[in-house]
């Protein structure tokens, strides 16, 4: 494109994403002016940042495949559990819903009221790409002020993936802890 003195145009761009491995869209216009000294002129676009959840949705399978996908993913990501929240159960609803995850742990066995809670968690990209969790938490019930506490290994194919969900937990720990007062 060839542009006069005080010309001016609008270009518009489609950027594709392929890939929830990064998170972030960044690029540059790279121009020429004639006559100048220098070849080329670069502008820096500002890096534009996804939300990986704009990707993520629910998903099912079985212990067996989930078990299979376990061993197989080698990214990792264990994310400590500190917050405020008092119910064990509420916590993996919050996760849960804050995540886009599917508890794969049937309701029965998270049933009951005890210390502890283990339960699986599974989602998967609009890309394909598998997301798995699981949750260990535990709750001093000794202590009525004691809040839920424990850990989150989050496995995937793609180190970005795990990293992304590991962020996202962190980041819903955080609100939940200002929400709070602490």
């Amino acid at each position: 494109m060839t542009m006069g003195p005080h010309d001016f145009c609008n270009i518009k761009a489609t950027v594709k994403v392929a890939s929830t491995e990064n998170g972030i869209i960044f690029g540059n216009i790279v121009y020429d002016v004639t006559g100048a000294v220098s070849d080329r002129n670069v502008v820096v676009l500002n890096d534009i940042h996804i939300d990986i959840m704009d990707y993520i949705v629910p998903a099912s399978c079985t212990d067996t495949e989930f078990r299979q996908m376990w061993a197989e993913f080698e990214w990792e990501n264990k994310v400590s559990v500190n917050t405020n929240v008092k119910s064990l159960h509420g916590y993996l609803h919050h996760l849960v819903s804050s995540t886009n995850m599917k508890c794969l742990t049937p309701e029965k066995a998270l049933s009951g009221e005890c210390g502890f809670m283990a339960a699986n968690l599974y989602a998967r990209s609009i890309f394909g790409e598998d997301a798995l969790a699981n949750v260990s938490i535990e709750r001093d019930e000794s202590n009525p002020d004691a809040g839920v506490s424990g850990h989150i290994r989050i496995r995937a194919k793609s180190q970005g993936m795990a990293l992304s969900l590991g962020d996202k937990i962190n980041l819903t720990q955080k609100k939940a802890k200002a929400e709070s007062g602490a």
